[in-house]
């Protein structure tokens, strides 16, 4: 299994409704392609330790090649350019094998 995290830090001026709809598009991702195990996403309630970073995504995946899957679907694609980048501030990712 690979686990694949990220941190999103959004721009200042992020509206609140940009900021669901790119929640609700990450959370589609799970039903949309092949090879995702469990999605989650939600936001930090912890800021002291976050350095400003308010959201976390958790995607764990069957093997590199779901990772792969996953990183080029056109559908993950879409929601990273139509939702995400407009209002991203700032990223942190990291996979890994469990």
């Amino acid at each position: 299994m690979i686990e694949h995290i990220v941190l999103f830090k959004w721009k200042e001026d992020a509206s609140p409704d940009a900021i669901a709809l790119a929640i609700n598009g990450i959370l589609a991702l799970k039903d949309q392609i092949p090879g995702i195990v469990e999605l989650s996403c939600g936001e930090n309630f912890s800021p002291l330790r976050s350095q400003g970073f308010q959201h976390a995504l958790r995607v764990q995946l069957l093997d590199c090649d779901a990772l792969s899957t996953y990183a080029d679907h056109p559908v993950h694609q879409a929601v990273i350019e139509k939702y995400i980048k407009p209002i991203l501030g700032d990223i942190i990712a990291v996979d890994y094998e469990v």
